[in-house]
Protein backbone atom coordinates (compact mmCIF):
# COMPACT_ATOMS: atom_id res chain seq x y z
CA UNK A 1 0.00 0.00 0.00
CA UNK A 2 1.32 3.70 -1.14
CA UNK A 3 0.74 6.72 1.16
CA UNK A 4 0.70 10.05 -0.57
CA UNK A 5 0.97 13.43 1.19
CA UNK A 6 -0.83 15.54 -1.14
CA UNK A 7 -4.07 14.58 0.85
CA UNK A 8 -4.93 14.54 4.66
CA UNK A 9 -8.51 13.20 6.66
CA UNK A 10 -10.23 16.38 8.08
CA UNK A 11 -9.82 15.60 11.64
CA UNK A 12 -10.61 19.66 12.52
CA UNK A 13 -14.30 18.81 12.15
CA UNK A 14 -14.05 16.14 14.30
CA UNK A 15 -12.21 17.59 16.70
CA UNK A 16 -14.51 20.38 17.39
CA UNK A 17 -17.83 17.60 17.45
CA UNK A 18 -15.42 16.33 19.99
CA UNK A 19 -15.30 19.13 22.54
CA UNK A 20 -19.09 19.88 21.88
CA UNK A 21 -19.63 16.19 22.98
CA UNK A 22 -17.38 16.93 25.96
CA UNK A 23 -19.59 20.50 27.04
CA UNK A 24 -22.95 19.35 26.04
CA UNK A 25 -22.64 15.89 28.02
CA UNK A 26 -21.62 18.03 31.21
CA UNK A 27 -24.73 20.72 30.67
CA UNK A 28 -26.92 17.96 29.75
CA UNK A 29 -26.27 15.57 32.95
CA UNK A 30 -26.37 18.69 35.39
CA UNK A 31 -29.48 19.50 33.97
CA UNK A 32 -30.64 15.80 34.66
CA UNK A 33 -29.20 15.93 38.17
CA UNK A 34 -31.04 19.57 39.08
CA UNK A 35 -34.00 17.56 37.73
CA UNK A 36 -33.49 14.61 39.49
CA UNK A 37 -32.85 16.93 42.91
CA UNK A 38 -36.52 18.43 42.25
CA UNK A 39 -37.65 15.05 42.44
CA UNK A 40 -36.67 14.39 45.98
CA UNK A 41 -36.53 17.64 47.20
CA UNK A 42 -39.12 19.85 45.45
CA UNK A 43 -37.94 23.04 47.30
CA UNK A 44 -35.13 22.64 44.49
CA UNK A 45 -37.80 24.73 41.97
CA UNK A 46 -37.85 27.74 44.42
CA UNK A 47 -41.32 28.74 42.74
CA UNK A 48 -39.54 29.94 39.16
CA UNK A 49 -41.26 28.75 36.13
CA UNK A 50 -38.83 28.38 33.77
CA UNK A 51 -37.04 25.81 36.71
CA UNK A 52 -39.91 23.82 37.17
CA UNK A 53 -39.35 20.07 36.96
CA UNK A 54 -41.69 19.75 33.41
CA UNK A 55 -39.59 22.89 31.86
CA UNK A 56 -36.00 21.16 32.64
CA UNK A 57 -36.87 17.91 32.09
CA UNK A 58 -37.03 18.92 28.33
CA UNK A 59 -33.96 20.14 28.58
CA UNK A 60 -32.33 17.24 30.30
CA UNK A 61 -33.27 14.89 27.52
CA UNK A 62 -32.59 17.11 24.60
CA UNK A 63 -29.37 17.93 25.99
CA UNK A 64 -28.26 14.39 26.33
CA UNK A 65 -29.59 12.49 23.27
CA UNK A 66 -28.99 15.57 20.75
CA UNK A 67 -26.71 17.86 21.74
CA UNK A 68 -24.13 15.33 23.35
CA UNK A 69 -25.37 12.19 21.84
CA UNK A 70 -26.09 13.87 18.40
CA UNK A 71 -22.45 15.77 18.84
CA UNK A 72 -20.84 12.22 19.21
CA UNK A 73 -22.42 10.56 16.34
CA UNK A 74 -21.80 13.15 14.38
CA UNK A 75 -18.04 13.17 14.80
CA UNK A 76 -17.43 9.66 15.09
CA UNK A 77 -19.16 9.50 11.61
CA UNK A 78 -16.99 11.86 9.68
CA UNK A 79 -13.98 10.25 11.91
CA UNK A 80 -14.86 6.51 10.79
CA UNK A 81 -16.37 7.23 7.10
CA UNK A 82 -12.80 8.74 6.17
CA UNK A 83 -10.65 6.16 7.36
CA UNK A 84 -12.78 3.38 6.17
CA UNK A 85 -13.08 4.79 3.14
CA UNK A 86 -9.43 5.89 2.83
CA UNK A 87 -10.32 9.37 1.86
CA UNK A 88 -11.09 12.89 3.10
CA UNK A 89 -14.22 14.36 4.03
CA UNK A 90 -15.98 15.95 1.44
CA UNK A 91 -17.40 19.57 0.76
CA UNK A 92 -15.31 21.21 4.35
CA UNK A 93 -17.45 23.98 3.98
CA UNK A 94 -20.68 22.14 4.43
CA UNK A 95 -19.27 19.92 6.96
CA UNK A 96 -18.04 23.03 9.26
CA UNK A 97 -21.75 24.22 8.42
CA UNK A 98 -23.04 21.17 9.96
CA UNK A 99 -20.87 22.18 12.95
CA UNK A 100 -22.34 25.43 13.93
CA UNK A 101 -25.43 24.68 12.59
CA UNK A 102 -25.82 21.88 14.90
CA UNK A 103 -24.09 24.06 17.83
CA UNK A 104 -26.98 26.58 17.30
CA UNK A 105 -29.85 24.80 17.04
CA UNK A 106 -29.22 23.20 20.04
CA UNK A 107 -28.38 26.39 22.00
CA UNK A 108 -31.67 28.00 21.02
CA UNK A 109 -33.09 24.73 21.99
CA UNK A 110 -31.89 24.50 25.72
CA UNK A 111 -32.71 28.15 26.39
CA UNK A 112 -36.71 28.16 24.94
CA UNK A 113 -37.66 25.39 26.26
CA UNK A 114 -37.25 26.49 30.10
CA UNK A 115 -39.38 29.46 28.59
CA UNK A 116 -42.58 27.61 27.95
CA UNK A 117 -41.72 27.36 24.23
CA UNK A 118 -42.34 24.38 23.21
CA UNK A 119 -44.61 21.92 20.81
CA UNK A 120 -45.43 19.45 24.08
CA UNK A 121 -44.01 16.27 22.08
CA UNK A 122 -41.49 13.75 23.85
CA UNK A 123 -37.99 14.62 22.41
CA UNK A 124 -39.59 16.84 19.63
CA UNK A 125 -39.91 19.70 22.24
CA UNK A 126 -38.29 22.92 19.91
CA UNK A 127 -40.38 24.93 17.86
CA UNK A 128 -40.75 24.68 13.82
CA UNK A 129 -38.33 27.17 13.64
CA UNK A 130 -35.99 25.73 15.37
CA UNK A 131 -37.32 22.62 13.52
CA UNK A 132 -36.46 23.94 10.09
CA UNK A 133 -32.93 24.87 11.28
CA UNK A 134 -32.75 20.88 12.35
CA UNK A 135 -34.01 19.67 8.99
CA UNK A 136 -31.58 21.80 7.02
CA UNK A 137 -28.49 20.55 9.07
CA UNK A 138 -29.34 17.09 8.58
CA UNK A 139 -29.83 17.26 4.96
CA UNK A 140 -26.37 19.05 4.78
CA UNK A 141 -25.12 16.06 7.40
CA UNK A 142 -26.32 13.51 4.61
CA UNK A 143 -24.78 15.17 2.01
CA UNK A 144 -21.37 15.11 3.47
CA UNK A 145 -21.65 11.37 4.51
CA UNK A 146 -22.87 10.38 1.42
CA UNK A 147 -20.54 12.09 -0.76
CA UNK A 148 -17.89 11.09 1.38
CA UNK A 149 -18.34 7.46 0.83
CA UNK A 150 -19.28 8.06 -3.41
CA UNK A 151 -15.89 9.14 -3.12
CA UNK A 152 -14.01 6.12 -1.35
CA UNK A 153 -11.27 4.30 -2.37
CA UNK A 154 -11.89 1.16 -0.88
CA UNK A 155 -14.40 -0.76 -2.76
CA UNK A 156 -16.19 -2.68 0.37
CA UNK A 157 -18.38 -0.26 2.29
CA UNK A 158 -17.78 -1.42 6.32
CA UNK A 159 -20.55 -2.17 8.13
CA UNK A 160 -20.32 0.78 10.46
CA UNK A 161 -21.30 2.95 7.57
CA UNK A 162 -24.15 0.81 6.71
CA UNK A 163 -25.77 1.55 10.48
CA UNK A 164 -24.19 5.66 9.99
CA UNK A 165 -26.23 5.48 6.56
CA UNK A 166 -29.64 4.14 8.02
CA UNK A 167 -29.41 6.43 11.00
CA UNK A 168 -28.93 9.23 8.59
CA UNK A 169 -31.52 8.56 6.62
CA UNK A 170 -34.18 7.58 9.21
CA UNK A 171 -33.85 10.31 11.47
CA UNK A 172 -34.27 12.74 8.32
CA UNK A 173 -37.56 11.03 7.73
CA UNK A 174 -38.52 10.98 11.52
CA UNK A 175 -37.77 14.55 12.32
CA UNK A 176 -40.04 16.15 9.13
CA UNK A 177 -43.04 13.58 9.38
CA UNK A 178 -43.26 14.01 13.11
CA UNK A 179 -42.70 18.08 13.21
CA UNK A 180 -45.18 18.90 10.17
CA UNK A 181 -46.64 21.96 12.19
CA UNK A 182 -49.08 25.07 10.85
CA UNK A 183 -47.12 27.88 12.61
CA UNK A 184 -49.27 30.62 13.76
CA UNK A 185 -46.42 32.54 15.41
CA UNK A 186 -42.89 32.99 16.00
CA UNK A 187 -43.03 30.92 18.37
CA UNK A 188 -46.05 29.05 18.10
CA UNK A 189 -47.69 25.94 16.08
CA UNK A 190 -49.82 23.54 16.03
CA UNK A 191 -49.38 19.42 15.03
CA UNK A 192 -51.67 18.65 11.20
CA UNK A 193 -52.08 15.90 13.33
CA UNK A 194 -54.66 15.38 15.82
CA UNK A 195 -55.61 13.07 18.61
CA UNK A 196 -54.99 9.30 18.56
CA UNK A 197 -53.15 10.13 15.14
CA UNK A 198 -51.34 12.67 16.59
CA UNK A 199 -50.03 10.18 19.11
CA UNK A 200 -49.48 7.45 17.18
CA UNK A 201 -46.95 9.69 15.12
CA UNK A 202 -45.73 11.20 17.77
CA UNK A 203 -44.35 7.07 19.19
CA UNK A 204 -43.55 6.48 15.67
CA UNK A 205 -41.29 8.94 15.62
CA UNK A 206 -40.50 8.39 19.62
CA UNK A 207 -39.71 4.94 19.68
CA UNK A 208 -37.80 5.11 16.20
CA UNK A 209 -35.59 8.12 17.65
CA UNK A 210 -34.74 5.78 20.24
CA UNK A 211 -34.48 2.77 17.19
CA UNK A 212 -31.85 4.84 14.73
CA UNK A 213 -30.42 7.35 16.95
CA UNK A 214 -30.18 5.66 20.15
CA UNK A 215 -29.42 2.63 18.82
CA UNK A 216 -28.35 2.38 14.81
CA UNK A 217 -26.13 5.45 14.94
CA UNK A 218 -24.49 4.25 18.04
CA UNK A 219 -24.43 0.44 17.06
CA UNK A 220 -22.35 2.14 13.70
CA UNK A 221 -19.86 3.31 16.74
CA UNK A 222 -19.28 0.22 17.62
CA UNK A 223 -18.69 -1.79 14.89
CA UNK A 224 -15.26 0.56 14.21
CA UNK A 225 -13.91 1.43 17.33
CA UNK A 226 -14.95 -2.28 19.27
CA UNK A 227 -12.59 -4.29 17.01
CA UNK A 228 -10.14 -0.96 16.77
CA UNK A 229 -9.79 -1.27 20.74
CA UNK A 230 -9.52 -5.02 20.79
CA UNK A 231 -6.97 -5.00 17.51
CA UNK A 232 -8.48 -7.97 15.91
CA UNK A 233 -11.13 -7.54 12.89
CA UNK A 234 -14.85 -8.07 13.97
CA UNK A 235 -15.99 -11.89 15.45
CA UNK A 236 -18.64 -12.29 12.10
CA UNK A 237 -18.67 -9.53 9.51
CA UNK A 238 -21.69 -11.89 7.88
CA UNK A 239 -23.66 -11.37 10.99
CA UNK A 240 -22.95 -7.82 11.61
CA UNK A 241 -25.39 -7.92 7.81
CA UNK A 242 -27.82 -10.18 8.71
CA UNK A 243 -28.35 -8.04 12.21
CA UNK A 244 -28.54 -4.63 10.40
CA UNK A 245 -31.40 -5.89 8.27
CA UNK A 246 -32.93 -7.72 10.65
CA UNK A 247 -33.12 -4.53 13.31
CA UNK A 248 -34.49 -1.95 10.62
CA UNK A 249 -36.86 -3.67 9.23
CA UNK A 250 -38.43 -4.65 12.76
CA UNK A 251 -38.28 -1.55 14.46
CA UNK A 252 -40.10 0.81 12.68
CA UNK A 253 -43.25 -1.43 13.85
CA UNK A 254 -42.61 -1.12 17.81
CA UNK A 255 -43.56 2.28 18.25
CA UNK A 256 -47.14 1.70 19.72
CA UNK A 257 -45.59 -0.14 22.36
CA UNK A 258 -45.35 2.80 24.36
CA UNK A 259 -49.08 3.08 23.77
CA UNK A 260 -50.38 0.23 26.13
CA UNK A 261 -54.15 0.11 27.17
CA UNK A 262 -54.84 3.71 25.74
CA UNK A 263 -57.21 4.68 22.94
CA UNK A 264 -54.97 3.29 20.05
CA UNK A 265 -56.28 0.31 18.43
CA UNK A 266 -56.06 -3.12 20.18
CA UNK A 267 -54.85 -4.72 17.08
CA UNK A 268 -52.28 -1.66 17.02
CA UNK A 269 -51.03 -2.51 20.12
CA UNK A 270 -50.71 -5.58 19.53
CA UNK A 271 -48.20 -5.24 16.30
CA UNK A 272 -46.17 -3.23 18.32
CA UNK A 273 -45.81 -5.97 21.16
CA UNK A 274 -45.41 -8.83 18.76
CA UNK A 275 -42.72 -6.97 17.08
CA UNK A 276 -40.87 -5.34 20.06
CA UNK A 277 -40.40 -9.22 21.06
CA UNK A 278 -38.99 -10.45 17.42
CA UNK A 279 -36.36 -7.52 17.69
CA UNK A 280 -34.91 -8.77 20.86
CA UNK A 281 -33.09 -11.40 18.29
CA UNK A 282 -30.71 -8.68 16.08
CA UNK A 283 -30.52 -6.33 19.30
CA UNK A 284 -28.92 -9.47 21.20
CA UNK A 285 -27.21 -10.53 18.05
CA UNK A 286 -25.31 -7.05 17.58
CA UNK A 287 -24.83 -7.49 21.11
CA UNK A 288 -23.35 -10.82 21.18
CA UNK A 289 -20.97 -9.87 18.43
CA UNK A 290 -19.60 -6.67 19.93
CA UNK A 291 -18.72 -9.18 22.97
CA UNK A 292 -17.29 -11.88 21.07
CA UNK A 293 -14.69 -9.82 19.13
CA UNK A 294 -13.38 -9.69 22.35
CA UNK A 295 -12.69 -13.19 22.44
CA UNK A 296 -8.65 -13.90 22.92
CA UNK A 297 -8.21 -9.60 23.82
CA UNK A 298 -9.59 -10.27 27.20
CA UNK A 299 -6.43 -9.30 28.81
CA UNK A 300 -7.04 -5.44 27.08
CA UNK A 301 -9.63 -5.29 29.73
CA UNK A 302 -6.91 -4.98 32.43
CA UNK A 303 -5.04 -2.15 31.07
CA UNK A 304 -7.36 -0.20 28.61
CA UNK A 305 -10.26 1.42 30.39
CA UNK A 306 -11.61 2.28 26.54
CA UNK A 307 -12.10 -1.49 26.19
CA UNK A 308 -13.97 -1.62 29.62
CA UNK A 309 -16.44 1.37 28.47
CA UNK A 310 -17.25 -0.60 25.32
CA UNK A 311 -17.54 -4.45 27.45
CA UNK A 312 -20.04 -2.71 30.06
CA UNK A 313 -22.00 -0.93 27.25
CA UNK A 314 -22.41 -4.29 25.19
CA UNK A 315 -23.67 -5.46 28.64
CA UNK A 316 -25.90 -2.69 29.18
CA UNK A 317 -27.22 -3.08 25.71
CA UNK A 318 -28.08 -6.47 26.03
CA UNK A 319 -30.39 -5.79 29.10
CA UNK A 320 -31.48 -3.10 28.31
CA UNK A 321 -33.09 -4.73 25.25
CA UNK A 322 -33.82 -7.80 26.51
CA UNK A 323 -35.85 -5.18 29.34
CA UNK A 324 -37.93 -3.74 26.69
CA UNK A 325 -38.88 -6.67 24.78
CA UNK A 326 -40.17 -7.85 28.02
CA UNK A 327 -42.05 -4.60 29.38
CA UNK A 328 -43.52 -4.66 26.03
CA UNK A 329 -45.63 -7.58 27.16
CA UNK A 330 -49.13 -6.48 27.90
CA UNK A 331 -49.37 -8.24 31.10
CA UNK A 332 -45.78 -6.56 32.21
CA UNK A 333 -46.92 -3.26 30.83
CA UNK A 334 -49.84 -3.46 33.06
CA UNK A 335 -47.63 -3.16 35.70
CA UNK A 336 -45.02 -1.14 34.35
CA UNK A 337 -46.43 1.62 32.80
CA UNK A 338 -46.51 5.58 34.28
CA UNK A 339 -43.82 3.75 36.87
CA UNK A 340 -40.15 4.45 37.33
CA UNK A 341 -39.63 1.08 36.33
CA UNK A 342 -39.69 2.75 32.58
CA UNK A 343 -36.96 5.30 34.04
CA UNK A 344 -34.58 2.56 34.85
CA UNK A 345 -34.93 1.03 31.38
CA UNK A 346 -34.81 4.28 29.83
CA UNK A 347 -31.34 5.10 31.76
CA UNK A 348 -29.60 1.65 31.79
CA UNK A 349 -30.37 1.76 27.93
CA UNK A 350 -28.98 5.86 27.73
CA UNK A 351 -26.21 6.14 30.23
CA UNK A 352 -25.68 2.23 30.19
CA UNK A 353 -25.50 1.42 27.00
CA UNK A 354 -25.31 5.09 24.28
CA UNK A 355 -22.89 7.13 26.82
CA UNK A 356 -20.62 4.33 27.87
CA UNK A 357 -20.07 3.20 24.29
CA UNK A 358 -19.76 7.03 23.35
CA UNK A 359 -17.28 7.65 25.75
CA UNK A 360 -15.23 4.43 25.51
CA UNK A 361 -15.12 5.34 21.32
CA UNK A 362 -14.59 9.29 22.45
CA UNK A 363 -11.53 7.68 24.87
CA UNK A 364 -10.39 5.51 21.69
CA UNK A 365 -10.58 8.45 18.53
CA UNK A 366 -9.21 11.57 20.99
CA UNK A 367 -6.16 10.50 21.02
CA UNK A 368 -5.57 10.07 17.09
CA UNK A 369 -7.78 12.62 16.35
CA UNK A 370 -5.46 15.38 18.60
CA UNK A 371 -2.48 14.10 17.53
CA UNK A 372 -1.30 12.13 20.30
CA UNK A 373 0.27 8.66 21.34
CA UNK A 374 -2.75 8.27 24.22
CA UNK A 375 -4.97 10.17 26.24
CA UNK A 376 -3.41 12.28 29.35
CA UNK A 377 -4.16 10.25 32.52
CA UNK A 378 -5.05 6.86 32.40
CA UNK A 379 -5.69 6.96 36.00
CA UNK A 380 -8.17 9.65 35.11
CA UNK A 381 -9.76 7.16 32.72
CA UNK A 382 -10.17 4.32 35.41
CA UNK A 383 -11.71 6.99 38.21
CA UNK A 384 -14.37 7.96 34.97
CA UNK A 385 -14.98 4.46 34.44
CA UNK A 386 -15.82 3.38 37.87
CA UNK A 387 -17.64 6.73 38.56
CA UNK A 388 -19.76 5.75 35.90
CA UNK A 389 -20.56 2.48 36.16
CA UNK A 390 -21.33 3.01 40.26
CA UNK A 391 -23.54 5.89 39.08
CA UNK A 392 -25.49 4.07 36.62
CA UNK A 393 -26.24 0.98 38.71
CA UNK A 394 -26.74 3.04 41.72
CA UNK A 395 -29.24 5.19 39.23
CA UNK A 396 -31.35 1.83 37.82
CA UNK A 397 -31.47 -0.43 40.22
CA UNK A 398 -33.60 2.38 42.62
CA UNK A 399 -35.54 3.24 39.70
CA UNK A 400 -36.15 -0.39 39.05
CA UNK A 401 -37.58 -0.71 42.93
CA UNK A 402 -39.43 2.17 42.49
CA UNK A 403 -40.75 1.31 39.70
CA UNK A 404 -41.76 -2.06 40.92
CA UNK A 405 -43.07 -0.31 44.74
CA UNK A 406 -45.29 1.80 42.30
CA UNK A 407 -46.91 -0.52 40.30
CA UNK A 408 -48.12 -3.05 42.79
CA UNK A 409 -49.28 -0.21 44.89
CA UNK A 410 -51.51 1.54 42.36
CA UNK A 411 -52.71 -2.60 41.55
CA UNK A 412 -53.72 -3.38 45.07
CA UNK A 413 -57.03 -3.38 46.09
CA UNK A 414 -59.53 -4.02 49.10
CA UNK A 415 -62.11 -7.06 49.03
CA UNK A 416 -64.47 -4.40 48.04
CA UNK A 417 -62.60 -3.37 45.10
CA UNK A 418 -61.63 -0.17 46.45
CA UNK A 419 -57.47 1.00 46.12
CA UNK A 420 -55.56 -0.45 49.33
CA UNK A 421 -53.38 2.64 49.15
CA UNK A 422 -53.63 6.51 48.59
CA UNK A 423 -51.58 7.73 46.12
CA UNK A 424 -49.36 9.85 48.30
CA UNK A 425 -48.57 6.84 50.25
CA UNK A 426 -46.78 5.54 46.99
CA UNK A 427 -44.94 8.64 46.62
CA UNK A 428 -43.68 8.61 50.21
CA UNK A 429 -42.65 4.95 50.30
CA UNK A 430 -40.21 5.32 47.06
CA UNK A 431 -38.95 8.97 48.01
CA UNK A 432 -36.11 7.77 49.67
CA UNK A 433 -34.85 6.09 46.44
CA UNK A 434 -35.23 9.52 44.22
CA UNK A 435 -32.74 10.22 46.76
CA UNK A 436 -30.68 7.51 45.53
CA UNK A 437 -31.28 8.70 41.82
CA UNK A 438 -29.63 11.51 42.14
CA UNK A 439 -26.52 10.53 43.63
CA UNK A 440 -26.36 8.42 40.86
CA UNK A 441 -26.93 10.91 38.50
CA UNK A 442 -23.81 13.07 40.55
CA UNK A 443 -21.89 9.84 40.41
CA UNK A 444 -22.14 9.87 36.52
CA UNK A 445 -21.76 13.63 36.19
CA UNK A 446 -18.62 14.05 38.45
CA UNK A 447 -17.23 10.99 35.90
CA UNK A 448 -18.35 13.45 32.68
CA UNK A 449 -16.07 16.35 34.37
CA UNK A 450 -13.17 14.02 34.95
CA UNK A 451 -13.54 13.22 30.56
CA UNK A 452 -13.81 16.90 30.52
CA UNK A 453 -10.12 17.30 32.08
CA UNK A 454 -9.04 14.52 30.48
CA UNK A 455 -9.49 15.93 27.18
CA UNK A 456 -8.91 19.45 27.88
CA UNK A 457 -4.93 17.91 28.72
CA UNK A 458 -5.13 15.77 25.81
CA UNK A 459 -5.59 18.42 23.50
CA UNK A 460 -3.03 20.85 24.31
CA UNK A 461 -1.27 20.14 21.24
CA UNK A 462 -4.62 21.38 19.36
CA UNK A 463 -4.42 24.36 21.15
CA UNK A 464 -1.04 25.14 20.33
CA UNK A 465 -2.07 24.06 16.68
CA UNK A 466 1.08 21.83 16.96
CA UNK A 467 -0.87 19.01 15.06
CA UNK A 468 0.38 17.17 11.89
CA UNK A 469 -2.00 16.18 9.15
CA UNK A 470 -2.59 12.76 8.90
CA UNK A 471 -2.09 11.39 5.00
CA UNK A 472 -5.09 9.40 3.52
CA UNK A 473 -3.06 6.24 2.55
CA UNK A 474 -4.04 5.37 -1.32
CA UNK A 475 -4.51 1.86 -2.44
CA UNK A 476 -1.98 -0.10 -4.77
CA UNK A 477 -4.67 -0.47 -8.27
CA UNK A 478 -5.72 -4.12 -7.87
CA UNK A 479 -7.80 -5.81 -10.39
CA UNK A 480 -10.67 -6.82 -7.73
CA UNK A 481 -10.15 -5.69 -4.35
CA UNK A 482 -11.13 -8.11 -1.25
CA UNK A 483 -12.60 -6.40 1.66
CA UNK A 484 -11.21 -7.28 5.11
CA UNK A 485 -13.28 -7.48 8.28
CA UNK A 486 -11.74 -4.11 9.56
CA UNK A 487 -10.05 -1.73 6.70
CA UNK A 488 -7.92 -0.05 9.14
CA UNK A 489 -7.19 0.67 12.77
CA UNK A 490 -6.72 3.69 12.28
Amino acid sequence: MATQLNETYNDQIVRLFLLAAAVWGIIGMSVGVYAAAELAWPFWNFDLPFLTFSRIRPDHTFGVIFAFGGSALIGTCYYVVQRTGHTRLAFTALANFTFWGWQLACVLAMLSMPLGITQSKEYAEPEWPIDILVGVVWVSFAVVFFATLARRRIRHIYVANWYYGAFIIAVGLLHIVNNLALPVSLTKSYPIYSGVTDAMVQWWYGHNAVAFFLTAGFLGMMYYFVPRQAQQPLWSYRFSIVNFWALISVYMWAGSHHLMYTALPDWVQSVGMAFSLVLLMPSWGSAANGLMTFNGSWHRLRDDPAAKFMVVSLVFYAAATFEGSMMAIKSVNALSHYTDWTIAHVHSGSIGWVAMITIGSLYAMAPRALGQPAMHSRRAMELHFWLHTGGVLLYVIAMWTAGVTEGLMWRATRADGSLTYPFIDSLIAIKPLYAVRWFGGVMVLSGMVVMAWNLWHTAAAARAHLIRPIPVPIPEPVAEQVPAPLPAYA
